[in-house]
């Protein structure tokens, strides 16, 4: 079996964000002198991401998303002097320290340097995990958690080219490091501050007692440049809750120094200075027992000030300023800032944003509307006192968002803790299920295959309109005069302005139907309907020309100076525009049948006329005619195609030389073709000759496809609009045909006005639709659905079509407690004069929308308070997809958490299909895991399946990690037994039982009488139920241990599974040995046989092997597309999407596996990890190609791309169209 292994959605959660003008283009004139546009980089596990704020719209872009085939574990950024760009240095596993260059000519990352210093991999003693950059860019210090520290000179060449030295070392031994940074110090020899803790005497001492008086320590390296020598300059005592150094401004601008952010404070240190203290103010419902760390800090100068954000693990962030005289600080004051989301990087831009990569859920792009300059709750350090229980604490409320404003959102799925494929809308396409987020922020989400469309504007129409036309007056307009509707014997004419009417005064006639209607020459325009065509020039002037005799116009095909008609009987009628603006017969031509559809190329740039003219017809043929005065409407070559035309379209590409869409293409001309059968049929058109080339379908719906240009991103793009509509555009360099979600589409045009302007303007029934296209490149678009806690798992109720959560958070208060407690807060506060507490509203999310009013905030910004670590909540949801209602929530009570979930019917039918949900009470993983006990409750659907009732539930030994039903009864994994239940009365009864697998069982499929078990730590188990001795037998296992975290049948004989490392593997029983368990009548064999090495007595052989690069939480089979192949699709804790789809032929595995092998030469990975290495992480790569190294391939220079299209045998547009082909098989 060989799989190609694809991602559909790349990672959207983030490790670390920095900013900087990597571009080095200056933004607007109006800013001021000398200042560029910031870029945001963001590292997303295997993908670097550049974005940039749009500041007019305050919309943020993605510029560029490269996979880097490594993991990246720390990004920084850093200009060298005199120099107007900066640079990005990344430390990922690959062993080795790479500086990237962004090129906005060609968008893309180029690599300055790579310089190796060690091992791939993430381990202790090889540097990556810690990076720093000197402010002024001289030098800049990589470290690993344990041990090694290696500095690095930067400098520049005669020729301004970056240079970089060999690496100093700073290691120490017995040492972890927890943050490492640079000291601001001017023009002084660099200095990088380090926290440290040194175990060598722990390690030495086994009565424990060095263990606890261990004490960290604040280190100061320098570099002197002129020695090229690194020292370790001095090493004092701090406090042992130090998690975080923040670089303080130094020179000319700041006292220089470091922020150490503690459990519970925040010190300022600096060499030969005294230390300056003050307390984080604390929330007032906050335990004691918590304490408050910073996980998150930004800074921002501007000329005469200085000021930090940090963010706390709750959320909250505080404004940090200091007084200083000098490079003596007088005073540290913490002040209230605002509360949003925890946030893993948050970066303070110039222009007057905050960036916010969020830990869980979606990440925001914020505008500052104040710098917190109000009278808010401070600690200072002046005010700092000490008792004798220790540093009086200073309490605050959260409040609204008073300093800050959002104004855009990033969606990311990061976790995924479950999925599910399924169609439960009835549409076309499957939609995912992903159950999301963490606490407050959970959310179900529902993905479609597509891009978003936000409707800005419907309006009812008379009747059911059959076309719609957008035009201008002149050319060099900005935006659209008249929107033109065509009804089935009457044109509607309506004008754009302040609102959109009717207007009667337009010249175009209204008592027909119209065919076409367009901008001719400069300033005039053009309808054309059944009797004829109307010429109406800019000064009113109306040319009218009549058909002959009784003929009719059928079809048109017009551009800006060229019109060519077909009446009924197929003769075609050529005009051109003259000089003077008159449109002219210029020749007639007799088609041999009707003609079906016409289209003409675009006037190239400073030309007459098109050359081209396409005609199809109604004998399955489309003929390229020429347009040229020497041999005009004569045929330049036919295209036979697979049922007649509807709809023809020219898309003209622009000559590009990258840019902002990437890679570098000629000017090419593309014929698109809608036939009959629902095909959209694409083929090239050679500018000079008129021949056909390169040729590729693609079945879009059941409907005929009509096709009309459109304006999507400044560029030219295409809509094809069959039984649902589809968008064909150019992003980053490649040609993405994607549907659009949004219903059925009769006729669009593309729209554009001061209110929108690059809009569609759409008819669809009797409604007139304007919307606009969101977020291009994104393969889905989501629906989001908030949940109370943590979702777990969850199981779609099949006939019922609805989905049942279990959602489950430790150290939470349930929602009746949290509201409570709010209720007492507001009357604790006096809530006299905003005591609106919406006390029934308890689903996050719910809180006042306008929070300056109340006192209750949204939850999924403040999140939960905190309770007491030992306290678990939990609730089970039965949830309506279709209206996104929850029609029931059960919460549980007396500390137990839900922690699986199943439906089951057995073989008693008394009650139908039952949901049999898992918990577990009391359970603790620290210091040693530990539970009361564990449950099974068993539930009844009752009001149509609406809400639950719970029949009874029993009581066991362990945590029931895992239910499945299996032949009419309940087979639970409770710890490290698998014990099959049957229905009671009271309680389920016990029927059967085997003990005898590793660890805990944590996921259950069976199929016929087979049951495939995968235990924690020891992967796949194959079991037999042999009914008339009611006996569980284990007949084979695997040999190689796996720490599982998803599984799916794939066949009889074959699992598909993943491991806590990034791993994807299928195990499958050979086949002789699976035909001797099937053919064995007694089960002697199974029974007697010895197992190996306390294992089973037959081994399963693990027949693929891919390294992901990221933890897999769950897998299912399911084909995303109408007649698509089944593939395997994933999801993953990082928010990512990916498919396995299996080759069907034995050409295409050898074509895919030698384009990978070719990538993989001459386009190693930016980041200096190996490929095949990478995708070895753990285990030889066995039978996958990775399609995303494969989908590399159009971004080459084009060179590149013919060298290794000759090595294969092939030219470019093949394996263009191979790339395509495969990747419309997934999705």
């Amino acid at each position: 079996m060989y799989l190609y292994s694809l991602t559909l959605q790349r990672a959207t959660g983030a490790v670390c964000a920095v900013i900087g003008s990597f571009s080095g283009r200056d933004s607007k004139k109006s800013n001021a002198a000398g200042s560029s546009t910031q870029e945001i980089a963001v590292a997303r596990g295997g993908t670097l991401d550049l974005l940039r704020p749009d500041p007019e719209t305050g919309r943020l872009r993605t510029l560029l998303s490269v996979d880097v085939f490594g993991a990246i574990r720390s990004l920084a950024q850093f200009r060298l002097t005199g120099a107007t760009k900066d640079y990005l240095v990344v430390g990922s596993d690959s062993g080795r320290l790479v500086i990237l260059e962004y090129s906005p000519d060609r968008n893309r990352f180029d690599k300055v340097h790579q310089e190796t210093f060690g091992k791939s991999g993430c381990r202790r003693i090889v540097p990556g995990q810690l990076l720093s950059v000197d402010p002024k860019g001289r030098a800049l210090c990589i470290a690993a958690l344990e041990k090694q520290k290696l500095v690095y000179v930067l400098n520049r060449d005669a020729s301004a080219r970056l240079t970089i030295s060999s690496p100093l070392e700073a290691h120490k031994s017995h040492t972890l490091t927890f943050a490492l940074t640079a000291l601001d110090c001017g023009f002084d020899n660099p200095v990088f501050g380090a926290i440290e803790l040194e175990y060598g005497d722990s390690d030495r001492d086994p009565t424990g007692q060095a263990a606890s008086h261990a004490q960290k320590l604040l280190t100061f390296y320098e570099l002197d440049l002129g020695l090229n020598h690194v020292s370790r300059k001095v090493s004092e005592p701090i406090d042992n809750g130090a998690n975080m150094l923040v670089t303080v401004p130094g020179g000319a601008d700041g006292p220089s120094g470091l922020l150490v952010c503690c459990d519970n404070f925040v010190l300022y240190r600096n060499q030969g200075h005294p230390e300056v203290r003050a307390v984080i103010p604390r929330r007032v419902d906050l335990p004691a027992e918590r304490g408050v760390l910073i996980v998150a800090a930004a800074t921002h100068r501007q000329k005469s000030l200085f000021f930090f954000l940090l963010q706390t693990e709750y959320g909250d962030i505080f404004k940090v300023d200091l007084d200083h005289h000098g490079d003596t600080v007088s005073e540290l004051r913490i002040k209230y800032f605002d509360t949003i989301p925890v946030a893993s990087a948050i970066c303070v831009l110039r222009s007057g944003f905050l960036f916010a990569a969020s830990e869980f859920g979606n990440h925001a792009l914020y505008q500052f509307r104040d710098i917190g300059r109000d009278v808010d709750v401070e600690s200072s350090s002046a005010t700092l006192m000490e008792t004798e229980e220790g540093f009086q604490p200073v309490f605050f409320q959260p409040r609204a968002l008073k300093n800050l404003v959002r104004i855009d959102e990033i969606e990311s799925l990061m976790p995924i803790m479950d999925m599910r494929i399924a169609n439960l809308f009835d549409e076309e396409t499957p939609q995912v299920y992903t159950a999301c987020g963490r606490g407050s922020r959970s959310t179900l989400r529902i993905l479609r295959p597509g891009l978003a469309i936000s409707e800005m504007a419907r309006s009812m129409l008379p009747a059911e309109p059959i076309a719609v036309w957008t035009v201008k007056k002149n050319i060099n307009d900005m935006f659209d005069a008249y929107i033109v509707v065509s009804f089935a014997n009457v044109t509607l004419v309506l004008s754009i302005g302040e609102t959109i009417e009717e207007v009667s005064d337009s010249h175009f006639l209204d008592t027909t139907h119209s065919l076409a209607v367009s901008l001719l020459g400069e300033d005039s325009l053009m309808q054309v309907h059944p009797n004829g065509i109307r010429h109406i020039r800019e000064d009113g002037r109306v040319n009218e020309w009549r058909t002959p005799g009784k003929k009719t116009i059928t079809k048109v095909g017009s551009n800006r100076l060229q019109v060519v008609i077909a009446l009924s009987g197929g003769e075609l009628i050529y005009f051109e525009m003259d000089m003077t603006g008159q449109l002219m017969e210029v020749e007639k031509q007799d088609m041999s049948g009707d003609v079906a559809c016409l289209a003409i190329a675009p006037v190239p740039e400073g030309r007459q006329r098109s050359r081209f003219l396409a005609v199809g017809s109604y004998d399955n043929t489309i003929r390229i005619l020429s347009l040229d005065p020497d041999d005009c409407l004569q045929p330049l070559s036919v295209q036979s195609v697979s049922s007649a035309p509807e709809s023809l379209l020219f898309l003209e590409v622009q000559a590009s030389v990258g840019g902002e869409d990437g890679a570098d293409y000629p000017a090419n001309l593309f014929l698109n073709a809608g036939l009959q059968n629902g095909v959209l049929f694409r083929t090239n058109v050679d500018m000079v000759t008129g021949q056909l080339s390169d040729t590729r379908s693609r079945f879009l719906g059941l409907r005929p496809p009509k096709l009309f240009p459109c304006i999507v991103s400044h560029r030219q793009a295409m809509l094809c609009l069959s039984s649902r509509p589809w968008l064909g555009y150019i992003h980053q360099g490649h040609f993405l045909l994607t549907p659009l979600s949004c219903d059925t589409l009769e006729s669009a045009a593309s729209f554009s006005s001061d209110q929108c302007s690059e809009g569609v303007v759409a008819v669809a029934g009797d409604a007139l639709r304007i919307f606009t296209i969101e977020r291009l490149g994104e393969t889905f678009n989501e629906t989001s659905i908030p949940l109370r806690y943590t979702p777990r798992k969850f199981v779609i109720l099949p006939k019922k079509k609805y989905l049942a959560v279990i959602e489950s958070d430790k150290g939470a208060f349930s929602a009746e407690q949290r509201e409570a407690a709010k209720k007492e807060c507001l009357e604790a506060a006096g809530s006299a004069e905003n005591g609106n507490g919406n006390g029934d509203q308890m689903e996050n999310g719910d809180g006042q929308e306008d929070g300056e009013e109340s006192n209750t905030l949204p939850d999924e910004q403040y999140g939960y308070p905190k309770a007491e670590s030992e306290k678990w909540v939990s609730c089970i949801r039965i949830l309506d997809p279709r209206s996104r209602d929850t029609t029931c929530l059960l919460e549980l009570q007396d500390n137990e958490a839900a922690v699986s979930i199943c439906t089951v019917n057995f073989h008693d039918k008394e009650h139908g299909t039952l949901l049999a949900v898992g918990t577990t009470k009391g359970l603790q993983f620290w210091p040693k895991r530990s539970l009361a006990s564990g449950f099974i409750h068993i539930y009844k659907f009752v009001n149509e399946g609406k809400s639950l009732e719970l029949l009874h539930k029993t009581q066991v030994e362990e945590v029931p990690l895992s239910l499945c039903q299996f032949q009419g009864r309940l087979l639970a994994g409770v710890g490290s037994v698998l014990r099959l239940y049957d229905l009671g009365k009271r309680k389920l009864l016990r029927k059967c039982e085997n003990k005898l697998f590793p660890r805990t069982i944590v996921s259950i499929h069976t199929y016929r009488d087979r049951i495939y078990v995968g235990d924690m730590q020891e992967s796949f188990h194959y079991c037999k139920y042999r009914r008339d001795e009611n006996q569980l037998y284990i007949f084979a296992d695997d040999s190689v241990p796996r720490w599982l975290t998803a599984a799916n049948h794939i066949d009889f004989d074959t699992m598909a599974g993943a491991d806590k490392f990034g791993n994807i593997y299928f195990a499958r029983l050979p086949q002789d040995l699976s035909d001797e368990i099937e053919e064995d009548p007694t089960g002697g064999k199974i029974k007697w046989e010895q197992g190996k090495l306390n294992g089973a007595p037959n081994k399963v052989e693990e027949i693929v092997q891919f390294h992901v690069g990221d933890v897999v939480t769950c897998l299912q089979k399911a084909s995303l597309i109408p007649g698509g192949g089944e593939c395997l699709i994933y999801g993953t804790v990082m928010g990512s999407v990916g498919a396995l789809l299996a080759f069907t032929s034995r050409e295409d595995v050898d074509f895919f596996s030698h384009l990978e092998m070719h990538l993989r030469q001459e386009h190693p990975p930016l980041c200096g990890r190996d490929h095949m290495a990478y995708r070895s992480a753990y285990f030889p790569v066995k039978d996958v190609i990775d399609g995303d190294l494969c989908e590399q391939y159009p971004s080459l220079p084009a060179d590149m791309q013919r060298k290794i299209a000759d090595e294969l045998d092939r030219t470019p547009g093949e394996i263009l169209k191979k790339l395509e082909d495969i990747r419309n098989k997934i999705i």
